[in-house]
């Protein structure tokens, strides 16, 4: 019988929270337990149980590796986006998927709805430090940064609202299904647009 790899307490919170997040594409939110994902990557309950201390903590984390890993992906097409390779779209659709193909949404509605809500700071914390960190240069005054913050949470709600409800309103209102992608694409292009001028 083959001995299993011995992991570093680094490589192990991060495969479980990969094995996580496959979980919660695939099966939502409420299978994200500490016994399912320890039989995903053949580990104990108590293995899991010592790495995030209760599902809660698990989902926590989750949020959190989510956060950080869409956050990422956004910051890269912001910065190809000022490098004349990419665009607003780009950023849009990254901030929506994360929503919905990547399940936030469902998580951050799974946790309010289980009382579980100081979970959702580091999604809250991520999106914070990204928009200060990819503000346009231009944004000096305090008119242009209150601005990308409002587009920021603007696009957030929207991409959570979607990925819960979009479809079915879409068709409710006999709109293309991209509809509330379209409008946030043109509110940051409007954004970019009017930077640097009174509010």
């Amino acid at each position: 019988m083959a001995s299993r790899k011995r992991l570093s307490p680094e490589e192990s919170r991060r495969t479980a929270l990969e094995a996580a997040r496959r979980l919660l594409i695939e099966t939502g939110p409420q299978s994200v337990t500490l016994k399912a994902v320890a039989g995903r990557i053949e580990r104990t309950h108590a293995n899991l149980l010592h790495h995030f201390g209760s599902a809660a903590g698990l989902q926590k984390e989750l949020a959190r590796h989510l956060a950080e890993t869409v956050c990422e992906s956004i910051k890269e097409a912001v910065r190809a986006s000022r490098a004349g390779l990419g665009a607003p779209r780009e950023v849009v659709d990254l901030a929506f998927d994360a929503f919905d193909k990547e399940g936030a949404g469902a998580l951050a509605s799974w946790m309010i709805l289980t009382g579980n809500e100081d979970a959702l700071s580091p999604i809250v914390e991520t999106i914070h430090q990204l928009v200060d960190e990819i503000a346009p240069e231009e944004a000096t005054s305090h008119d242009d940064v209150a601005r990308v913050h409002e587009d920021t949470l603007a696009l957030v709600l929207m991409a959570m609202g979607d990925a819960l409800i979009g479809s079915a309103l879409s068709r409710s209102l006999m709109l293309p299904e991209t509809a509330a992608r379209d409008r946030a694409e043109r509110m940051l292009l409007n954004s970019l647009a009017t930077l640097g001028q009174p509010h």
